[in-house]
């Protein structure tokens, strides 16, 4: 049973960015829809509404819409015109193959001063002698009927022969009235005829109450042998799927009458088999393998399953990689999901995974992820691990060649504090005079010393107490 819902309204008011109060115009048409019910409440402003091939049964909840001008009910369920004397703006009304056989419901719109086309054509009052004059005579604000325009000359002969008609009318819609009440008592019959025998198939229906099912009947396991129980689950579904479009052919091949019970089972019917077929298929789909996005190896792959847009981006000024996905302006940002790792970046986009392979090493702790309010793409800015942004300038330095500097300059120091002893080939004997300067030296050499202590800046400096100081 389709029912008119607020989710319903919106997701047919796109037209009107999804606001209802200020709707326009409304089209429920194809819903299954069986009752008509909150737009009044809901959609004040409407003046067109569309709500053909439904099933509702009676006009009722629309007396508030006061700028209603156009109302479509055809290929409904509906008997009677009642409940639109509220609508004062009512240029048009369509209600083309319904089961209107109260033809003297027509009188309800001669408050409708504005309506000036009405369709009536396909129900069982347009079948009576003396229907169109009937109309006619009673509606004086009329224009057309039936899509057949009323001229002034048509209007004084049904005037003229209008006491006649009337009874005509009436002889005729009480004959109808009396038809159709048959009708819904052999349509009450049925139903009930059908649930007794829906009970009478259920397993154990045979007018006991049993109070203890573990207990088994010793007459079954007498004649168990006598059923035939099916050896595979194959066999069972085949037997049954057999029984159902029996079942389903006897349905579209048993005769009925052209009234709203039918179409109402008729609907029930159909939405049996697509409820069956969606489980057969529901059973026979097979689930789809994730896709793979790091191979056994340990290798990442680019995947872009979510068929977005990007660009890659190695700023060599700012040591960073910059990725641009060109996300879906209007998607929540709630539905995507970011995840940077030292060799790749993955997001997934409405559970639909982008990955791409990075070129250089990054620091996922320092990344962020920001989405354009204009544009709705997302920018990750990822910074690379061998290199360090310094503030200021922003000068990179290498770490590798920075150890490399101090490990130099330490094996410079020992290599020049090491050679204490005199170079024999310049001097044969000890110059005493060197050695006595290097004594007063000493006390300069301390007092120098400071000047070699790194600032707290360095980062990589390493004091070792071992290491003497430099001359």
């Amino acid at each position: 049973m389709g029912l008119i819902t607020e989710d319903l309204i919106r997701r047919n008011a796109e037209h009107n960015d999804c606001v209802i109060f200020s709707l326009e115009e409304l089209s429920l048409h194809q819903q299954e829809i069986e009752r008509l019910e909150h737009i009044d409440k809901w959609c004040r402003d409407l003046k067109i509404l569309y709500l053909q091939n439904n099933l509702i049964g009676k006009i009722e909840n629309v007396g508030k819409l006061k700028k209603l001008e156009y109302l479509n009910l055809a290929l409904n369920n509906i008997e009677r015109i009642e409940n639109l004397e509220g609508c004062e703006w009512l240029t048009k009304l369509d209600l083309t193959v319904n089961f209107i056989g109260e033809l003297s419901s027509v009188k309800t719109l001669k408050h409708n001063i504005h309506l000036k086309e009405l369709f009536l054509m396909g129900n069982p009052c347009a079948d009576f002698d003396g229907y169109r004059q009937y109309v006619v005579v009673t509606l004086q604000q009329l224009k057309w009927l039936d899509g057949k325009e009323i001229e002034r000359s048509e209007r004084i002969q049904a005037l003229q022969n209008y006491p006649g008609v009337e009874q005509l009318i009436r002889e005729q819609e009480k004959a109808y009235c009396l038809r159709r009440a048959k009708e819904k008592e052999e349509a009450q019959r049925k139903l009930e005829e059908e649930q007794e025998d829906k009970k009478k198939s259920c397993p154990g229906f045979d007018g006991r109450w049993y109070t203890d099912t573990q207990a088994v009947c010793p007459s079954s396991i007498e004649n168990k042998d006598h059923f035939q129980v099916p050896e595979t689950q194959e066999e069972e579904h085949s037997t049954k799927k057999s029984d159902e479009s029996e079942d389903d052919l006897a349905f579209w091949n048993k005769p009925s009458v052209f009234t709203p019970e039918s179409r109402l089972e008729t609907l029930r019917h159909m939405e049996k088999q697509r409820k069956s077929q969606d489980k057969l298929s529901g059973d026979k789909k097979k689930v789809k393998a994730p896709r793979t996005l790091v191979t056994e190896d340990g290798k990442v792959l680019n995947v872009n399953e979510a068929k977005l847009d990007f660009s890659l981006k190695d700023d060599e000024k700012h040591n960073q990689i910059i990725l641009d996905l060109a996300v879906y302006r209007y998607m929540d940002t709630s539905l995507i999901e970011v995840d940077v790792q030292p060799t790749y970046v993955r997001v997934m986009v409405k559970g639909k995974p982008f990955q791409l392979a990075l070129s250089a090493e990054v620091q996922p702790d320092r990344s962020s992820a920001k989405r354009s309010q204009t544009t709705g793409h997302l920018l990750i800015c990822m910074p690379k691990v061998e290199e360090v942004i310094t503030g200021g300038q922003r000068t990179p330095m290498s770490v590798k060649s920075t150890l490399d500097s101090s490990r130099e300059q330490t094996n410079h120091r020992r290599k020049q504090i090491e050679r204490l002893e005199v170079d024999p080939s310049k001097h044969s004997c000890p110059d005493v005079t060197t050695i006595v300067q290097e004594k007063k030296h000493k006390p300069k050499r301390m007092e120098y010393q400071p000047q070699f202590v790194p600032s707290e800046e360095d980062l990589y400096f390493d004091d070792n107490p071992e290491v003497p100081p430099l001359i």
